[in-house]
């Protein structure tokens, strides 16, 4: 059995100070990268709603949305849970200045007949 020796060496801290710590041995088999990022084809068995078939794949389950890849020929879109960045916020409204003031004059006309919120 072969006993690991544990190195130590000088660290600079930036500041005028150095510290004498323990060194983290390098694993050489290991690429540059922080960590890879996959993304796999594979999803649940996804039942498509333009076909009714059943799907492992995204790639597959994608092709079915395509006018070519269901039997109606026509072209879908996938719709998700992800907030749609690009709608209107609503704030563009244009608002009637008499129907206002009409809904505001058969608010106070029903306060004074009593017409009111149910207590």
């Amino acid at each position: 059995m072969q006993e690991s020796v544990l190195e130590y060496g000088w660290f600079d801290l930036g500041n005028g100070r150095r510290v004498f710590r323990r060194l983290i041995p390098q694993n050489n088999k290991r690429s540059n990268l922080p960590c890879p990022m996959l993304i796999a084809d594979t999803i649940e068995p996804t039942q498509s709603m333009a076909d009714g078939k059943y799907y492992t794949s995204k790639q597959e389950l994608r092709g079915t949305y395509k006018a070519s890849g269901n039997p109606q020929g026509v072209e879908y879109i996938e719709l998700g849970n992800d907030q749609n960045y690009n709608a209107p916020k609503g704030g563009h409204v244009k608002i009637d200045d008499m129907q206002v003031k009409d809904l505001i004059a058969q608010a106070d006309a029903a306060v004074e007949r009593g017409e009111g919120l149910p207590a």
